[in-house]
């Protein structure tokens, strides 16, 4: 499968096949594929919570809606960011790189996140979003789909996997079977709504 049919058939499926199990390899794949996923100055800063504990599982979908993808799917991923990487060794995000490189490239990392919590949250999410869209698109081309949520209970969530205090939950992704399509797409907006050309109008 192609980039451009992966993300034309990528929908948010809600209905997982409970039986299906997911291989080692394939969850190899999905997770190694993600770590790809690029972050700013490099601090790959995501955390991905794998779910595979069944009473777990239920637990989260306690505080879920419910919603019957959290147990059903075969992949439950929570991804998380710890917001304070940046400061945490951060030579070593840029260990392979040319001691130029490293020179002007670690210290600047500091001078941008540094005293800016909303930086460090804004980039969590910026973070996590792209190596969500990467989890989702390689499980399309594994055969796979997948449903972005953020219907849950954030607190009792991070309670429940015991997330660090300078940690934050950014959403979780359920990956499977589909046992039922997604409901016809609502309705695209038109692109000249959606595409500005270099400027709003005045």
């Amino acid at each position: 499968m192609n980039v451009s049919e992966a993300i034309a058939t990528r929908r948010a499926i809600k209905h997982f096949d409970p039986a299906h199990r997911m291989s080692d390899a394939e969850a190899q794949k999905l997770l190694s594929h993600a770590m790809l996923a690029p972050t700013a100055f490099n601090i790959q800063h995501w955390r991905f919570v794998h779910v595979q504990d069944a009473a777990l599982r239920e637990e989260i979908r306690q505080v879920a809606w419910n919603q019957a993808q959290v147990t059903e799917a075969s992949m439950l991923l929570i991804l998380t960011a710890d917001l304070k990487a940046w400061e945490k060794s951060p030579g070593r995000y840029w260990r392979n790189a040319p001691q130029g490189v490293q020179d002007f490239m670690v210290p600047a990392i500091g001078q941008y996140y540094a005293d800016h919590a909303q930086v460090q949250r804004d980039e969590a999410m910026r973070s996590c979003g792209i190596a969500a869209m990467s989890l989702m698109l390689l499980a399309r081309e594994l055969g796979y789909d997948s449903c972005p949520m953020d219907g849950f209970d954030f607190d009792a969530v991070g309670k429940l996997i015991r997330l660090p205090d300078d940690h934050v939950v950014t959403m979780m992704l359920a990956i499977g079977k589909a046992t039922q399509p997604a409901w016809p797409r609502g309705g695209q907006l038109e692109m000249n709504e959606v595409v500005i050309k270099d400027r709003f109008p005045g």
